[in-house]
């Protein structure tokens, strides 16, 4: 297809001020660009008023599980997403033998995916169905889900071998790096000297790590609960730790601060970013827009507690013990109860869905610490919730503004119960706050396109550049509007998007194409 667009406001993905001009797409390539271009094509576009940009490229997604799935991935078209970067949080749906007898566990609990096996066998599974390109990370997780499931014991020497093994296949077939879940089962149960074995063979490839560190507040249950040193600091302190001990380029994954008690964590954890990179570390990391985010309801739980064995949760000591510690982790997060929305608890239970915990616990006449353990029961610890207070205001513009940030959405559409606005509007929201805060769109375009590209090595796409990849969105920024009354519904102002040279969206319509590829370093 040939394809000219004519008389937009270009933004090419890196920090430089914006033009006028014309871009000429042929198949999936952009053939030229420039002004008052004479070229007879199949179809022209008129882009006046209108921001070309490069796609928008979402820096931390979970859609590997849900890549064929039209119903969860056209939200992140429609808000000019074309790339997602997946297999994060130590959870991929590659990278698993598929002979392994612990595959029903892949995606520890937050997912699941039919036959997993190995990146090729991914490959085979979503080709010609993918609306999205996707770039795959190996999830840790995931490899020491294979060899030895969900148990929280030290792998033997040929299980890490195993391990091992699987994580090079992967990346020989194309990983662009891989991802570690600390916060989650059973990446929490990994010794040091694993997670650098496992990290050393990524850097083997000149590959990236993306990390969900171990806290992401003042108080967190992965880490001794009286400390001089907040515990989200020190999980990037351990983050760091691996960095000096194998010098991977690591991407900090959804940098937030959990309960008020953590906004004073900002700006030395800022400094410390500044710190290592400028001793010659790659090191960096992505936000979201929202001052809230999607977990599961278990996040609040000690490790201790989730190794326990059915019948021992059920003890009267260890109920008492339970509830001492976390509302004494509460209150020094500076959250509580009405800042846990539920989400989803089971097919069994919608009434709960959209309430907080305190809510829904004044309406049942229990103490909230109770209504909350007997949600995580009722919904045998899968259940979902919307947690507060990841941020205010002053802290996302602080993020924004610095030039290490990158922007993403951690987001997945909800088959049941209530939807994350970052599944339907988080790009989107990133451009209404470039407005509200006074950031030049150049520098947010930059964020969410080339300086994405440029950290995750990925090839000939991210700028508009003559010979790069044809994904493109096109957007009216006057126009850009989020309903937040209804996280779901889709932002206006998205006026065009196209992925490797396919027109798959106009006017808010999706043209049901499937032009995705699944990238390959």
């Amino acid at each position: 297809m040939k394809v000219l667009l004519q008389n937009g406001l270009i933004y090419d993905g890196t920090k430089n001020p914006p033009f006028n001009g014309d871009i000429y797409i042929e198949n999936d390539i952009i053939k030229e660009i420039g002004t008052n271009l004479n070229i007879n094509t199949d179809k022209v576009i008129d882009c006046s008023n209108l921001v070309i940009s490069p796609g928008f490229i979402d820096a931390h997604s979970h859609n590997d599980f849900f890549a064929t799935n039209e119903d969860y991935t056209i939200p992140f078209l429609k808000q000019g997403i074309t790339t997602q970067i997946v297999g994060n949080c130590g959870f991929s749906a590659y990278g698993t033998d598929p002979k392994s007898p612990y595959n029903n566990s892949i995606g520890g609990g937050l997912f699941s995916t039919n036959n997993p096996g190995s990146l090729n066998d991914y490959s085979n599974k979503v080709r010609g169905q993918l609306i999205q390109n996707i770039v795959p990370l190996v999830g840790h997780g995931t490899t020491r889900i294979s060899v030895n499931g969900m148990s929280p014991h030290k792998l033997t020497l040929e299980q890490r071998q195993q391990q091992l093994k699987l994580l090079e296949e992967n990346l020989q077939q194309g990983a662009f790096g891989g991802s570690f879940g600390f916060m989650y089962q059973p990446g929490m149960y990994a010794p040091t000297e694993e997670i650098v074995e496992w990290a050393k063979v990524i850097k083997k490839y000149d590959g990236i790590v993306t990390v969900h560190p171990r806290a992401n507040s003042k108080i967190a249950l992965g880490y001794p609960l009286l400390s001089f040193t907040p515990h989200l600091e020190q999980g990037l302190n351990e983050v760091i730790k691996i960095m000096e001990e194998t010098n991977v380029r690591v991407e900090y994954s959804h940098l937030i601060f959990v309960g008020e008690s953590s906004w004073k964590s900002v700006k030395p954890m800022l400094n410390k970013f500044k710190e290592y990179r400028a001793k010659g570390y790659e090191i960096a990391y992505d936000i979201y827009p929202f001052t809230y985010g999607a977990s599961v309801i278990t996040v609040i739980l000690p490790g201790w507690y989730l190794k326990l064995s059915p019948e021992e949760k059920q003890k009267k000591s260890t109920k008492l013990k339970l509830k001492l510690i976390i509302n004494i982790t509460k209150k020094l997060l500076g959250i509580d109860f009405n800042d846990l929305v539920i989400s989803y608890i089971g097919p069994d239970y919608p009434k709960y869905e959209g309430k907080n915990v305190a809510e829904i616990a004044a309406e049942e006449g229990l103490k909230p610490i109770d209504m909350y353990i007997k949600l995580v029961d009722l919904s045998n610890g899968q259940g979902r919730i919307m947690l507060g207070k990841y941020y205010n205001e002053q802290i996302i513009k602080t993020l924004m503004e610095d030039e290490i940030s990158i922007y993403m959405t951690d987001a997945w559409y909800e088959p049941s119960g209530s939807q994350n606005a970052g599944t339907f509007q988080a790009f989107p929201f990133f451009l209404q706050k470039t407005k509200t805060y006074g950031i030049p769109l150049e520098n947010t375009i930059h964020k969410m396109t080339g300086a994405t590209v440029d950290r995750f090595h990925i090839k000939n796409r991210g700028y508009l550049k003559k010979d790069y990849a044809a994904d493109i969105t096109i957007f009216d920024y006057d126009d850009i509007n989020i309903n937040f009354t209804n996280p779901s519904s889709t932002p206006t102002g998205i006026k065009y998007v196209f992925v490797n040279g396919e027109l798959v969206l106009e006017a808010n319509n999706y043209k049901n194409i499937k032009a995705g590829k699944l990238l390959r370093k």
